[in-house]
């Protein structure tokens, strides 16, 4: 393929850079014929000079580095940078002695002259022929060397050069011709044992297989034409480069420029090629692209083979650096970057005054010009490359070279996206779906909407049906998606695609084995039974709910839509435990409304714990009449446009062994003949395939028992709310649960106890209205039975609630007397006006609550009628009852009185006269206490004033302790009790006991030292009481005489301080 059909960009920034001036010199360093050598590599750049000098520039061309590479100044003529290593090749020769080589550590240093380390010098040998080296080559890791000379031999060089431990060479080659290049190609790593040396002369190509001995094999032939002195390269294999595969060609090779083509070589001969005419004067590789150097055309005037030898040894020997490649110097040289993978032109550029050297360092392509000017050539970033491809429409090159770049798959789909939209615009809808298609992916969502709203035209639906398939088919369809998909099946009245759609999505779940739709199905579940609904397909909506294990879905197809409540009834009865409570507390306020009968009897078996499931058991048998039968309904379902028939596919009759129970209710043989009609949808659940179900069929549904599933039935309160409006059927719902269910908790029991009571008055309240007194009295006795025999399981606010509510007064009555609330009795009974029930209630209770009487005494003194209906006896025996018992003071009993006129001052003339009688009688005993305790403290006082002002007398002549008359020493205490010294010292049990402290003022009597313990211990007491106020406040709060306990604490000191008493003391 000719380069002229190529296509040229402009993909790389040209730049000149400006490297500094040296010192010494008004010349660049790149000027003039200065530079014999340029190599690059480890982040650095490596010039030689004439003068034997080699430099070291950084990434700012400043020099880092100058050294010698021999002593004599001999030119150094070759550089090679072994990449990733600090070492340094150097090549110097001039002709009158054999080539010197070096291999310099520039990671080293000599310590006396702070120059490079030289790891190695070898002179290579060429048979002792002096001619120029021409071209070399070496591996990666310096163990082989391949130098080429002028005269056509080839030195091979095999040794440790980098520890200099000895080399040695061998000629492996000969050849009349002079060799223009070397390459070992691929570089092989360390210790591959041999590699493939490509050599090029003037007039041919040839490969020779090395060893690791350093022989070389026979060199093989690979083509009779050469090539010039740097028109051929090695194809670089890395990580980031794909031009080592280019036209599929193995990528042990080389690549090799002539006059008029591109050439590939590897060991086993030439491979493709690509037509490009013009003089080449060098090629060189920069990551993917082949990079070209041609000459002015003009030079093809000189097309002798003289002219191109004479050319060929002047750039062997070096003296046509400066001006061999053109004579004027307004003539240009071309360089251009090729991508032969994809084939365009990256960059053409023209040099003006020929290019000298050709070098890549820093992820830049750099040119030294004849003229000294250093170029830089900079990639473009990839999204300024694709950029420059979309302005011009190359949509597909675009593509190719994202995909070549790795580009992420993300920013890749945009692509697919652009050039989609590029198609829709030039109306291409087929093609540009095809892209449409390629661009989805997981971050594609906005532009997803967008595809949509393009092709919404009814003309382009079958190209938004496939969009959406697609969708589906890489699971990033939302349910919007979804829905539109169905509607562009039901727009196109494409029910076979419908089936298609939902059975593949199924199919595709029940191969990762899953009998039942997730979340993570490819269909959304919730969305197709939504849509199937709306479009009149219930044979499919019905199947996708129970395929999804949505019962409340086909419950609610059944009953809200077809209202065939019976069924959806009986299709609960085919669910297991766990499922049918949440369906039936959902659905049990229509179903009752519709079926009380049938829905009560499953209440009662669900929450007795009775449940048991049946199973759908089918019997088929061939038969004429079924597959007119089934022709028939599938033909109506087409007219009606309610579903399709689906082949193949199950309905709602699963082969299950745990779901369903249905009892001896009606509602069986309705529920088993709608089973019957949808037998046509029995398929993969039912084992029967396509071809089976195609054979039409006699079909008979009966029911099963399944064995009972353990389950603990919910608290039956979950189910008060269904049975709202539905009072019969409640009452005999909990009176079933109360009955039946073997294991109830006591709040459990309390609560149905409870709302039992609560309907009873309901039902009561209800023959009341309806002047039905033996109802009535039927519900009210059934409520007093569970007030008398549930006493502990009826809580009584609720009852007393319910009862005032329903004026059920026995109830309340009875409650408050269970309860004890005999007070609330009294007062419900003077609230109404029930005197007589008052004073019943004041008899009856009067000993339990004795503040009856008090309230009692208020009641009936309330008004004349009250008063005459109890009679004035009552009143009396009421105010006896009050002052025997001391409830109320006569001062109250007064001010009670008086509240009011009802009573008279005849009707309290005994009740006060015996009052005041008593009260006189109590007050005299009182004086009488008094007039003793003062005479009392009186003498008391006389007693001790006696013995602390006057002298005391002692007379007695016997000791009070052993009887027997005083001897001195005697001791005798302020008692007039006098002991032996020695009764005192000596322990004696005496009637007091006593007893002798350290010091002789602690004697103390022992004959009244138990009195007067017992007075020191009472004092404490009174102390101790006295800070008690607690006690003080609880005597006085329980005290029915209150004067009397608070002059009782005064004399036990509860009124005095601390500080009084210490004070007094």
């Amino acid at each position: 393929m000719a380069l002229a059909s190529w296509k040229s960009f402009n993909f790389f920034n040209v730049s000149q850079a400006k490297p500094p001036e040296e010192k010494d010199s008004n010349l660049g360093i790149f000027e003039g014929a200065e530079i014999s050598a340029v190599t690059s590599g480890s982040d650095n750049l490596f010039v030689g000079e004439p003068s034997g000098r080699i430099h070291i520039l950084n990434s700012s061309f400043k020099p880092l580095r100058t050294f010698p590479a021999n002593d004599a100044g001999i030119p150094v003529t070759k550089l090679i940078q072994i990449e990733g290593t600090s070492l340094l090749v150097s090549i110097s020769e001039d002709l009158s002695s054999e080539p010197e080589l070096k291999v310099w550590a520039l990671d080293k240093t000599e310590k006396k002259t702070g120059l490079p380390r030289c790891q190695s010098t070898l002179t290579v040998h060429n048979g002792g022929k002096q001619f120029p080296v021409s071209a070399v080559a070496t591996l990666s890791d310096l163990s082989l060397l391949a130098i080429g000379f002028a005269n056509g031999a080839v030195t091979l060089v095999k040794g440790d050069l980098i520890h200099d431990r000895g080399a040695k060479q061998r000629t492996v080659f000969t050849s009349e011709e002079p060799i223009t290049n070397l390459a070992f190609a691929p570089p092989p790593s360390t210790g591959t044992g041999q590699a493939t040396l490509f050599i090029s002369t003037t007039g041919r190509i040839l490969s020779l297989l090395t060893t690791s001995k350093g022989h070389g094999g026979t060199p093989k032939v690979l083509e009779n034409q050469g090539c010039g002195v740097g028109c051929m390269a090695p194809l670089r294999v890395d990580a980031t480069s794909s031009i080592g595969a280019m036209g599929g060609e193995s990528t042990d090779g080389v690549v090799v420029v002539r006059d008029d083509a591109i050439y590939y070589y590897s060991s086993a001969g030439r491979g493709g090629c690509y037509a490009h005419e013009g003089p080449k004067q060098l090629v060189t590789i920069f990551k993917d692209y082949i990079c070209l150097v041609q000459p002015p055309s003009t030079s093809l005037n000189e097309t002798s083979t003289i002219q191109k030898t004479k050319n060929t040894f002047k750039r062997l020997i070096g003296t046509a650096a400066a001006g061999s490649a053109t004579d004027n110097p307004l003539e240009t040289t071309r360089f251009t970057i090729l991508d032969t993978d994809l084939k365009f032109v990256a960059c053409q550029e023209a040099v003006v005054g020929g290019v000298r050297a050709v070098f890549s360092e820093w992820d830049d392509l750099f040119i030294v010009g004849l003229d000294g000017k250093l170029w830089r050539y900079h990639e473009k970033e990839l999204s300024q490359k694709l950029e420059i491809l979309y302005q011009r429409n190359l949509y597909t090159l675009a593509i190719s070279l994202a995909q070549k770049s790795g580009l992420e798959d993300s920013r890749l789909k945009d692509i697919y996206r652009r050039y989609a939209d590029y198609l829709y615009d030039k109306s291409e809808w087929d093609t540009a779906m095809q892209w449409y298609i390629k661009s989805i992916g997981d971050d594609t969502a906005s532009e997803v909407s967008s595809v949509i709203r393009k092709f919404l035209d009814t003309q382009r639906i079958g190209n938004l049906i496939e969009y959406l398939e697609e969708l589906h088919r890489k699971g990033i369809a939302g349910s919007e998606h979804t829905t539109l998909l169905l509607n562009c099946y039901a727009k196109t009245r494409d029910a076979e695609k419908l089936d298609k759609f939902i059975k593949e999505s199924l199919d595709q779940d029940t191969r990762k084995g899953d009998r039942a739709l997730t979340s993570g199905s490819t269909l959304d579940i919730e969305t197709a039974i939504s849509m199937c609904r709306q479009s009149g397909y219930f044979e499919q909506a019905v199947y996708l709910a129970e395929r999804a294990g949505e019962d409340e879905v086909v419950v609610g197809i059944l009953g809200e839509e077809l209202g065939k409540w019976n069924i959806a009834l009986g299709y609960l009865r085919r669910l297991s435990p766990d499922k049918v409570f949440s369906n039936l507390l959902k659905y049990a306020k229509v179903l009752l409304k519709e079926i009380p009968a049938e829905t009560t009897e499953l209440f009662i078996e669900y929450y007795s714990e009775n449940y048991v499931p049946l199973k759908a058991v089918v019997q088929n048998e061939a038969n004429d009449e079924t597959e007119h039968h089934h022709h028939h309904h599938h033909h109506e379902n087409q007219q009606s446009g309610g579903g399709s028939y689906i082949p193949g596919i199950p309905n709602i009759v699963p082969n299950i062994a745990n779901i369903g129970n249905i009892g001896n209710i009606a509602n069986i043989g309705t529920y088993a003949s709608f089973l019957t009609t949808q037998i046509p949808y029995i398929g993969i659940f039912g084992g029967q395939t396509t071809e089976a179900i195609s054979k039409e069929e006699t079909v008979t549904v009966k029911f099963e028992k399944c064995e009972k599933i353990p389950y603990t039935a919910p608290r039956p309160r979950s189910a008060f709310s269904s049975f709202v409006d539905h009072p019969r059927e409640f009452i005999t719902f909990l009176e079933s649960v109360l009955r039946e269910r073997e294991e109830l908790r006591d709040e459990d029991k309390a609560d149905i106890h409870t709302t039992l009571f609560e309907m009873y008055l309901l039902r009561a309240t209800e023959c009341r209205r309806d002047g039905d007194e033996a109802g009535q009295a039927e519900w009210e006795g059934k409520a007093k039975a569970i007030i008398q025999s549930k006493e502990e399981l009826v809580d009584t606010s609720n009852v007393l609630l319910l009862s005032h509510l329903s004026n059920f007064r026995s109830g309340t009555i009875l409650v408050r007397e269970k309860q004890g609330l005999v007070f609330d009795i009294f007062r419900s009974c003077t609230s109404s006006g029930d005197t007589k029930g008052a004073l019943e209630a004041l008899r009856k209770y009067g000993d339990q609550e004795p503040q009856l009487y008090p309230a009692a005494l208020a009641y009936l003194t309330s008004s004349p009628e009250v008063l005459q209906a109890a009679g004035e006896d009552e009143l009396r025996q009421i105010l006896q009852t009050i002052d025997e018992r001391g409830l109320m003071k006569p001062l109250q009993v007064v001010q009670t009185l008086s509240n009011n006129a009802v009573a008279t001052v005849g009707m309290l003339k005994k009740y006060l006269g015996e009052t005041i009688e008593r009260e006189r009688r109590e007050i005299r005993n009182n004086r009488k206490l008094i007039a003793s305790y003062r005479a009392e403290t009186a003498k008391r006082q006389q007693e001790i004033e006696d013995i602390t002002t006057k002298p005391v007398d002692f007379q007695a002549t016997r000791c009070s302790a052993c009887g027997t008359a005083l001897e001195l020493p005697v001791v005798h205490f302020l008692c007039k009790h006098s002991f032996h010294e020695r009764c005192i010292n000596r322990p004696m049990r005496s009637p007091g006991g006593f007893h002798q402290d350290d010091g002789e003022n602690d004697l103390e009597c022992p004959t009244c030292e138990a009195d007067n313990r017992t007075i020191r211990t009472l004092r404490k007491a009174q102390d101790e009481t006295a800070d008690r106020h607690d006690l003080f406040k609880a005597s006085l709060d329980d005290s029915k005489d209150g004067f009397g306990t608070v002059a009782e604490f005064m004399g036990k000191g509860v009124m005095v301080s601390r500080s009084d008493v210490e004070f007094g003391a």
